[in-house]
This record gives C-alpha cells, sequence and structure tokens, in this order.
C-alpha cells in the first residue's frame, strides 16, 4: 500500500489541514489565531448560515438551521448540550479521527463558540478512537476558566454509533443504538435537554467563521482511498470533478497487470452513497450535483475502484458489512440487509437467478427510509447502485462468472484501506503538484 499523506488542493491554503507534525499545541494554535474574539451568538449563527456551512459527517444538513433551533429550544429543565460527534464510524473516512487526534484544539475551540451560541453550558466529545481520546484530554488538560464543561465520552467503534441519537442514548448511558425519531436531539436529547450534535469537521470550521471578514465554508476534507497511488487526506474546494481529485491528489489510478490505469468505479460518501461507474469521474464534488445523479459526497470519502476490481464482489463484500454492522434492533433492516447481501454473495459467485435478482430490485424499491437510522438506505443504495451502474457486469455473473475477469483480481481494497489507516501515520505534505 502506498504511503498515506495529507495536504491541500492546488491554489488554495488549507483552513483545518496544517502542515506540521504531531499534536497541535495551545501555544501554536494561539498563533495560528485560535481562541481569539470574534462573532458570538446570533452573529455567529448568521455567518455560518451565509458561509453555506453544511453538516460534514453525512447528512450536509444547514448548520446554521440547526444552530439556530436549539437556540430557540425552551430552557425550562436547564440549558442545552453539545455534542461534538467525532465516532467515525462510516468506513474509508479518517477526516474526524485526524482532527482530534492532531487539532483538538481548533475542534474545542468551535465547540465552545458553538455552544455559547446556543446557550450551553456542558460539551461532550464523543468518540470511539482512544489517540483521539487522549490527545483531546491532553489538550483539555492545556485550557482552564472555560465557558463551558467539556469533557470526553469514549464509546466502541460502530457503524451505527456514530447516528446522532445513539451518541444521545450512550451519553445517556444506554447502548449506542439509534432511537425513532421524534423526539430529535435537538428537541430533547442529553439528559432530557435539547441538545446540538455536530460532526467534528462542521465544528471545526466555526472558529474561522467566527473570526474571518468574509466567513466561508468552501472547503472539505476529502479522504480520497483505493487504487490511486496517492492515497491520503486532502482539502479540496466544491467543485472539482472527482477524477481531477483522483489525478491532482491521488496522482492517478494504479494500474494493474495487463491493464489500463483507469478507474472502474467509484464507492461514494464512506460506504453509504454507493457506487458510481466511470462515469462518475466527471462528477462534481458537490452536495447536490451528486444528489441530483442519486450519488452523494456524504463524510467526504471517495475510493477509486481499480482495474482489477470487481464491483459485483465489491458489493458482496459491502452488503455483507451492512448485515453485519446493522444495530439489529429493526427487522425491516435486520432482516432486509441480511437478504440483500444473500443475493448479493449469490450473485458474486454466479448463482443468482432472475427471481434473485427481482427480489433485489423490488427490496430497493420499498425498503429505503424504513427504520431507526440510515443503516438500511446505505445498504440499498450500494445494492441500487450496481444494478443501475453496472448491469453489464450483473448480466456477466449470471451468465457465466468466468465471463467476469475481474474476480480473477486481489479482493477489493475499501474494507482495509483507507478505514483501517491509521490517520497518526499521515505524512504531512505540501499541496502537490
Amino acid at each position: 500500500m502506498p504511503a498515506w499523506t495529507t495536504g491541500g488542493y492546488p491554489g488554495i491554503e488549507p483552513r483545518l489541514l496544517v502542515h506540521g507534525t504531531g499534536r497541535e499545541g495551545r501555544g501554536d494554535y494561539q498563533q495560528r489565531g485560535g481562541y481569539q474574539p470574534g462573532r458570538e451568538g446570533a452573529e455567529l449563527i448568521a455567518a455560518a448560515t451565509a458561509a453555506g456551512l453544511r453538516g460534514r459527517g453525512g447528512a450536509a444538513f444547514p448548520l446554521g438551521r440547526k444552530l439556530a433551533v436549539v437556540a430557540a429550544q425552551p430552557i425550562d429543565n436547564g440549558a442545552p448540550v453539545v455534542v461534538v460527534n467525532g465516532e467515525e464510524g462510516e468506513p474509508a473516512s479518517v477526516k474526524d479521527r485526524w482532527l482530534l487526534r492532531t487539532r483538538p484544539h481548533l475542534v474545542i475551540d468551535g465547540a465552545l463558540r458553538a455552544a455559547r451560541a446556543v446557550g450551553a453550558d456542558r460539551v461532550y466529545v464523543y468518540a470511539s478512537d482512544a489517540a483521539a481520546v487522549r490527545s483531546v484530554e491532553s489538550a483539555l488538560g492545556e485550557l482552564s476558566d472555560l465557558p463551558a464543561e467539556v469533557s470526553v465520552w469514549q464509546v466502541d467503534p460502530g457503524y451505527v454509533a456514530g447516528e446522532e441519537t445513539a451518541a444521545v442514548n450512550a451519553i445517556n448511558g444506554k447502548p449506542a443504538k439509534p432511537s425513532e425519531k421524534p423526539p430529535r436531539p435537538f428537541e430533547e436529547g442529553v439528559r432530557g435537554l435539547p441538545t446540538l450534535v455536530s460532526n467534528v469537521e462542521t465544528i471545526a470550521n466555526l472558529p474561522g467563521i467566527a473570526v474571518a471578514a468574509e466567513p466561508r465554508a468552501d472547503t472539505f476534507l476529502l479522504t480520497l482511498g483505493g487504487a490511486v497511488s496517492r492515497p491520503g487526506l486532502y482539502e479540496v474546494p466544491f467543485g472539482v470533478t472527482v477524477g481531477e481529485a483522483v489525478e491532482v491528489l491521488g496522482h492517478g489510478v494504479v494500474r494493474a497487470a495487463g491493464a489500463a490505469g483507469a478507474a472502474r468505479g467509484y464507492l461514494m460518501g464512506g460506504y453509504f452513497a454507493g457506487l458510481l461507474g466511470p462515469r462518475g469521474g466527471g462528477l462534481r464534488l458537490d452536495y447536490d450535483d451528486l444528489r441530483v445523479e442519486r450519488s452523494g459526497l456524504g463524510c467526504g470519502a471517495v475510493t477509486v475502484l481499480g482495474p482489477h476490481d470487481c464491483p459485483v464482489g465489491v458489493t458482496a463484500q459491502l452488503l455483507a458489512y451492512f448485515a453485519r454492522e446493522n444495530a439489529g434492533q429493526c427487522g425491516s433492516c435486520f432482516n432486509g440487509t441480511a437478504a440483500m447481501a444473500a443475493v448479493a454473495a449469490g450473485l458474486a459467485t454466479g448463482v443468482a437467478g432472475d427471481a434473485d435478482l427481482g427480489r433485489l430490485r423490488h427490496w430497493c424499491a420499498t425498503l429505503p427510509g424504513r427504520g431507526a437510522c440510515g443503516t438500511l438506505d446505505g445498504a440499498v443504495n450500494i445494492a441500487r447502485s450496481l444494478l443501475d451502474e453496472f448491469a453489464a457486469d450483473v448480466a456477466a455473473h449470471q451468465r457465466d462468472l468466468a465471463a467476469c475477469e475481474r474476480c480473477a483480481g486481489t479482493d477489493f481494497t475499501a474494507l482495509t484501506v483507507p478505514f483501517a489507516a491509521d490517520p497518526g501515520e499521515l505524512a504531512t505534505a505540501e499541496a502537490p503538484v
């Protein structure tokens, strides 16, 4: 596997991925302008709205709207609570762990600004990564006289543990599993109080928005992995195409023996947003553009399928993952993910028939939106996108498994790269040229 790196897109100055090694201390962070006076309260909420800051955990909900809703909740029973969600359960993403490990003061600064904006007196940094937990606790040890009580809540890792109601449940002493909604956390969250739950990267944008003359949120953190020559974590402007990111940042697709170095497809938004075929290279990394194409940016992770990767085999592995990782508490999800995984496994091994594919198409049409969280939707996105984007590969597997040359290749890399990558070992680098 090529060495991992971090850096910014050519022509931009990274705001979140600063260069350096190790954890950024309070002094270094303050030298970069951290913990400085700036916009507060309603003014900060308005600036976040004007900057177009949207949630970076996957849902892309406007942060300004979420802040305003929490700030407007009645506080008869106590002040609101802020939860900084760093439980990066979405595979193929490392951005939140990197920020917590490397720039904890940026995250704490943003959390305190969010707390003041909504009137909260308690902040939880919610994470499972042990190194991230140690980093934040060390950073808190460098601070005193905080305007809100800030603590770290460590949870066992899991795909569903990062869902907002799962985070609230965990802090309330329950299993880290999603709950039916309503109520939403902004209505009734930690200890029954109005609660802002927001992703680490989202919160990390607030200090810049608070102090900048012209607030902006026009870049995001892209975890680029899979069959690229230079996998890593990059700060990228919205609007760059997937193909441009692969070529400029990833230095192109890794060539397979006897095959051209062209992308076979793309796995979008961690595992949640599904697959795109080669056409995905021409699509812009933009929330709205990708939604029109029935895909998504999600958590900002893109994994490239190389010439050796079979999309049918990829789908079988991904659906098996969802079948393992669902919360096991909603029948539609528990049974639905298992059923889709079984059809995908049969297709990958050449034993699925027309009736099996008919059932898979039926489930793709009827299962979305069921269950307490988006796990089932993610599984449906994978299955549907295989049928839509790789119909020829599906047909080849039905006709004759030997017709799929890629099945003789290596295992799909997204299950181990970059999900198992250690953000603490990412080398920093200047913007690639």
